[in-house]
């Protein structure tokens, strides 16, 4: 049985600290590729030689920034307690054990005098590194957009006197509709705290809470991120993708081949933009209202008996019970294409009763 003494620990260690951090670590492997040495001729204009007290060098304030990203830790006081105790934070900005952290204001205060067409150029020039790096090639772009809860209160929510007046001089048709649980869009709130963050939801039948929503263009090849807005949580993405398209292609200096979007993109002025801009639109339909159709390509009828070939052969072997259809026959639709009861195709005789 092995035993540790800890009575009495070293008072001086000699080494380095990238001996103990373990190679597959995320900031050890960015920091093998990472380069920013221009930032500092690329912020020079933000900082005076001459006045005020010694500033946080630019690349440490970004890397920084980044572990933030590469960790998951959003608030910049946690970031700065964590790089107390954690080495590869430390190693990764460049500070040895001994050396005291930047406040966590001065985060906040650089982004401040940064602003955001600063951060704008820095992200641009990294899409191009990456692409110089051939590590993203921005000939297939897919493109979404999530939609992100702001960090405001419920209480902070007010309603405008427009909009309390319309609610308690409002139609019982509005009254039922609120009842069923319908979102109407007339009853929005907002914030005092962040009036730009609007309410949204993502279902009809969902809670509205004050959101941005985030547009963001992928690279196929990595999953590089080629372009990033925000917009307020009622912005449509069929408003934004033919600006982010191009603001890809000026970045990036080449033309786009295909660009793959979901169904929240299937409008005609998308089609339209795309078409013009002599790139493939790639989207699927809207899901369509009528009723499910038979794997085997005829119309469905109302749900009946299950199709099965189990039964003479006279209805179709395809169409089986979303739910019991695990296994698909290779070739052939999912099951989400069939509805959650079992259909009997047209095509086939009715089957007979034993």
């Amino acid at each position: 049985m092995g035993r540790k003494e800890r009575d009495h620990l070293a008072l001086f260690i000699t080494g380095a600290l990238r001996r103990l951090i373990s190679d597959d670590h995320v900031l050890a492997r960015v920091e093998r590729v990472l380069d920013l040495s221009w930032l500092r001729v690329a912020v020079a204009d933000c900082y005076c030689l001459e006045n005020g007290r010694p500033g946080v060098d630019p690349e440490v304030a970004v890397r920084s920034m980044l572990a933030g990203l590469l960790l998951g830790i959003v608030d910049d006081r946690r970031l700065m307690r964590e790089a107390h105790v954690n080495l590869a934070i430390r190693r990764f900005i460049g500070y040895r054990l001994d050396e005291r952290l930047p406040h966590h204001s001065s985060l906040a205060r650089i982004r401040q005098r940064w602003g955001e067409e600063r951060f704008r150029r820095i992200f641009e020039r990294t899409v191009a590194e990456c692409l110089e790096a051939k590590i993203a090639t921005a000939e297939v772009v897919h493109t979404d957009a999530s939609l992100i809860r702001a960090n405001v209160s419920w209480e902070s929510l007010v309603a405008r006197h427009v909009t309390e007046v319309i609610r308690e001089n409002r139609s019982e048709e509005a009254i039922a509709a609120e009842k069923r649980g319908r979102q109407s869009g007339k009853d929005k709130k907002l914030s005092r705290t962040d009036p730009e963050a609007s309410m949204a939801t993502t279902a009809r039948t969902r809670r509205l809470k004050p959101s941005y929503k985030q547009h963001t263009a992928v690279d196929d090849l990595r999953g590089v991120v080629l372009d990033v807005a925000v917009t307020t949580g009622e912005g449509n993405e069929g408003d934004t993708i033919e600006a982010q398209v191009d603001a890809v292609r000026q970045t990036s200096g080449r033309e786009i081949a295909t660009v793959t979007a979901d169904a929240g993109y299937a409008y005609g002025k998308v089609y339209a933009g795309s078409s013009t801009a002599a790139s493939i639109p790639r989207s699927p339909r809207r899901p369509s209202r009528s009723r499910a159709a038979c794997p085997c390509g005829a119309s469905a009828t109302t749900p009946g008996t299950t199709c099965s070939s189990a039964r003479g052969g006279k209805s179709c072997a395809r169409a089986v019970p979303s739910r019991t259809a695990a296994s698909s026959i290779p070739g052939q639709p999912t099951a989400r294409a069939v509805r959650s009861s079992a259909i009997v195709c047209r095509r086939a005789a009715p089957t007979r009763r034993s």
